[in-house]
């Protein structure tokens, strides 16, 4: 790989919880340089600069208009994702934004038109889907381990934020909610292993109206409920495979399967128990069964890992390494291609979860029309390569 660490210098906005696990990655490897951070609350900001490295600290706007800066890493609210990244767009700068790429599917639109028009880069959380477990998956159906793709599921079963999170009103007002949270993720996933969707139905109800803080110094504060939060969502790929999300911030407990995906001769499946993070990291064992080793084929019946073949992860990143994106996404500019983490490929998966949630009002399935190009595995020594 050539190395463009020097010369692509990252201004940092938003450093709230998740800037922790990015700063911590980028420091690691030479390809970015992250100079300057930055939020509405500076004083966090320095001390996320003192912890991390960071040469210089400054508001946001400034660190917009900065022209040593060469792209800006969004981690605002997803509220604020729109309006910071069309500021850097149109002060020049690359964009990679957490997840979801905006709260508005014209927004989205607004972002990626903006981009094109200036000539830059729109990259875009989630990244987890870069680490071993699913390239390995990807190597899997790419091998034809489990036949023609012919469905997949992916399953969150989970009580709120509210016990983790000292400030979790944002997830349950307009804009937020499981399946704009935590369906990125899955479905960015499904993406770079079944290819894109074409269209979406899907049902929704909420189990609260009012949820309580369980942690923090906000302990005991009632929050408003303004979204759904127990979705189910059925998908129709472009390849002819379908496949079914379950997003849910009202369920105790489960045990379900994280992530699945069903062949003419196998099947693939992350085993995680974790309700949350079970499916949604980089690392972690890929279980596999053909038709040569399904249970019905035993007896008497094994349970467990017994029943499954442990597939041979041989890509690097297998530990939380968010902003891998980010580093992808310098490399794309370099050399001239299109990043994994796309714009498009966020766009996508949000015009496929703004369908899911618009589908019981129409009582129809909603056609998804923007077709982004499947992302190409990683080569198996990346970011070395």
């Amino acid at each position: 790989m050539t190395e463009p660490a020097k010369s692509f210098r990252v201004g940092l906005i938003g450093t709230g919880r998740i800037s922790d696990i990015y700063l911590k990655t980028l420091t690691k490897y030479p390809q970015v340089s992250v100079v300057a951070c930055g939020s509405l609350n500076l004083d966090e900001s320095r001390a996320k600069a003192e912890a991390y490295g960071v040469p210089r600290v400054a508001a946001p706007r400034e660190i917009i208009a900065d022209p040593e800066i060469d792209a800006i890493l969004n981690l605002t609210i997803p509220a604020a994702h729109a309006g910071v990244s069309m500021a850097a767009l149109a002060a020049g700068k690359h964009v990679y934004s957490e997840k979801p790429l905006v709260s508005d599917l014209a927004d989205g639109r607004r972002v990626l038109d903006l981009a094109a028009e200036k000539g830059l880069t729109v990259g875009n959380a989630p990244d987890t889907w870069l680490g071993g477990r699913w390239q390995t998956m990807r190597k899997l159906l790419d091998q034809g381990a489990i036949g023609r793709p012919t469905g997949c599921a992916a399953f969150v079963g989970t009580h709120g934020t509210e016990r983790h999170n000292p400030n979790p009103d944002f997830y349950y007002q307009i804009g937020g909610g499981p399946m704009l949270d935590l369906g990125p993720y899955y479905l960015s996933a499904m993406v770079f292993l079944l290819g894109p969707v074409v269209r979406v139905a899907g049902m929704a109800n909420r189990g609260f109206d009012r949820r309580m803080i369980e942690n923090g110094p906000r302990h005991g504060a009632w929050m408003e409920v303004e979204v759904d939060t127990h979705v189910q969502g059925m998908l129709e790929f472009e390849s002819g495979a379908i496949g079914s999300i379950t997003m849910s911030f009202d369920i105790w407990d489960s045990e379900m399967p994280r992530f699945e995906i069903y062949g003419t001769d196998g099947t693939i499946c992350i085993p995680d128990p974790d309700p949350v993070y079970g499916a949604n990291r980089f690392e972690g064992e890929v279980w596999y069964r053909t038709r040569d080793t399904a249970r019905w084929t035993h007896q008497p019946r094994p349970t467990g890992r017994d029943v499954w073949q442990v597939a041979e992860n041989t890509h690097g990143i297998n530990e939380d390494s968010r902003g891998m994106g980010l580093i992808e996404m310098a490399d794309a500019i370099v050399h001239g291609r299109k990043p994994r983490c796309s714009g498009e490929l966020a766009y996508h998966v949000l015009e496929v979860m703004t369908g899911i949630l618009d589908s019981p009002a129409r009582g129809a399935f909603v056609e998804i029309d923007s077709r982004p190009d499947r992302p190409g595995i990683l080569p198996t020594n990346f970011p070395e390569a």
